[in-house]
């Protein structure tokens, strides 16, 4: 499966709003769209026409102070850095009328990645990831790199594997990751069986530990099977693990230059925002995150 969109000259694309977070991604952004020799596209929500806020300068207020002054020159300071970034990098800046997701979604379509900071202007300093991270994540129709965590040049591509047919996407796209990054690819399958049962049970549940490793290994070697051929350039290490998925990639994160998660896995709600995995990688991993949904 090819992530790169099939348009011609697909960018990728970043949405900024003056914050930190929102300049670290734009460095990661541009980093990403050197790696694939693609053009950066760096992207403002500007909110307050909906809001029937004036945007201009004021009258007799001092050059530059308007709304849209203001967000034309934070766009201006992404593109600067985005460039500085990654030097001869083709690099636009645009600001569109709307709500900061709402934009970022309808670049979606014709992007061949999404970047953006894990929170905003707008976040609260209680929350670990942001409501736009979230809703873009959620619904894009292209993979979402949330930039988080520490930067490291060093280390694997880590991806999160559940044999749920959500698996390949997200295999496919962080062997592409591991090979641009030229790293290995660490394809981890945590699970969870019960040994016994609950408070109240009449009967203890019995496995065959030994028996239920062999199969959860099975699963793992079945999902990365052919990548080898795919991405002959790419080292794939298999590591099955008992315990719960997302505290065990969260913890892999800690080493890892990337963690990649599907949209969903197994157990998931289809009205639920994004999986358990998911939610918790975006929260509480210690590197950038991407999230790759399935095709619709």
């Amino acid at each position: 499966m090819n992530w790169v969109n099939s348009a011609n000259g697909a960018a990728v694309v970043v949405g900024v709003d003056g914050s930190e977070q929102a300049l670290r991604a734009v460095r990661l952004a541009a980093t990403e769209a050197a790696r694939r020799h693609r053009t950066l596209r760096v992207v403002h929500g500007f909110i307050w026409p909906l809001l029937h806020v004036p945007v201009g300068a004021p009258a007799g207020g001092p050059p530059g102070s308007g709304l849209r002054q203001q967000a034309e020159q934070l766009v201006a300071t992404a593109v600067a850095k985005a460039e500085a970034t990654a030097p001869g990098l083709q690099v636009s800046g645009e600001i569109i009328d709307g709500e900061a997701a709402a934009v970022l979604l309808g670049e979606a379509p014709t992007a061949v990645l999404i970047v953006l900071g894990d929170r905003g202007l707008g976040g609260f300093a209680t929350l670990v990831v942001g409501s736009v991270a979230v809703q873009v994540a959620t619904h894009a129709d292209c993979p979402v790199l949330v930039a988080r965590g520490a930067d490291r040049a060093e280390g694997p591509v880590v991806v999160g594997v559940d044999g749920s047919v959500l698996s390949p996407p997200a295999i496919e796209f962080a062997a592409e990751q591991a090979s641009l990054r030229g790293t290995d690819l660490v394809a981890v399958h945590a699970y969870l069986h019960p040994v016994s049962g609950g408070p109240g049970d009449m009967q203890p549940l019995v496995y065959d530990e030994d028996k239920l490793r062999h199969e959860e290994q099975r699963v793992l070697a079945e999902s990365v099977a052919g990548l080898g051929e795919r991405w002959p350039d790419v080292t794939v290490h298999q590591r099955t693990a008992r315990g719960r998925p997302g505290t065990i990639l969260t913890d892999m994160s800690q080493q890892a230059q990337l963690l990649v998660v599907g949209g969903h896995g197994h157990g998931a709600v289809a009205g639920l925002l994004l999986g358990s995995v998911s939610q918790s990688a975006l929260h509480h991993a210690d590197c950038p995150v991407a999230v790759v949904r399935a095709p619709r």
